[in-house]
């Protein structure tokens, strides 16, 4: 489903175009607070011990500037699925750098924050049980961390964008770089494994 242009969105584009730096800094604030939720969800707690959240923006914007006027001559995307595709792209190179450089395997560890991994638990949880049935949902919670341990990086990419970012299927497909139907396919994969962490347990 495609939406209507921004008004707000299309000025600033006009203005970067024309080569108006101010408007390029009046768009990366606008969307600061969501790049800094998106980091913040998914930093690795290893990574955190190296480098911190506004590190992350900060890459992120950076690379933004570099390739802005790149981006307006394509507009291959809507500009917010852009920034997160750019935002997760620093994340994996600085995890790569800090992180699995030092280590032989991190296949089996999950690549969020502890804050992370309980929120999209309790959502998944609140889905199954209602918002009041709290004990339910508490041990729900127990259950789907342990099945993220099991999904891969890119499975659990996947429901992070569709789940907190709203994004549909073809826009997580461009974050992560896949076809819709692939990204589809894993969407719909990895919530099957993890509802059928909550049946074996209930």
């Amino acid at each position: 489903m495609s939406h209507p242009p921004d008004p707000t969105l299309t000025r600033l584009f006009d203005r970067i175009r024309a080569g108006d730096r101010a408007a390029l800094d009046e768009l990366l604030a606008a969307h600061r607070d969501v790049v800094h939720r998106f980091v913040e969800l998914r930093m690795d707690p290893r990574l955190r011990k190296r480098v911190g959240v506004s590190d992350v923006v900060q890459e992120t914007h950076l690379e933004v500037a570099l390739r802005i006027h790149d981006f307006l001559a394509r507009e291959p995307m809507a500009f917010r699925v852009w920034l997160l595709k750019t935002a997760h792209q620093q994340l994996l190179r600085l995890r790569r750098f800090h992180v699995e450089a030092a280590r032989r395997s991190t296949e089996q560890e999950v690549p969020l924050s502890d804050n992370a991994s309980l929120l999209l638990a309790s959502r998944l949880a609140e889905q199954a049980h209602g918002p009041h049935q709290a004990l339910a949902r508490s041990e729900t919670v127990h259950r789907v961390r342990a099945a993220l341990a099991d999904l891969s990086g890119v499975d659990l990419e996947v429901i992070l964008l569709r789940t907190f970012e709203g994004l549909t299927n073809k826009e997580a497909a461009h974050v992560l770089d896949l076809e819709p139907d692939a990204a589809s396919k894993r969407y719909t994969r990895a919530l099957l494994r993890l509802r059928q962490s909550l049946a074996d347990g209930a």
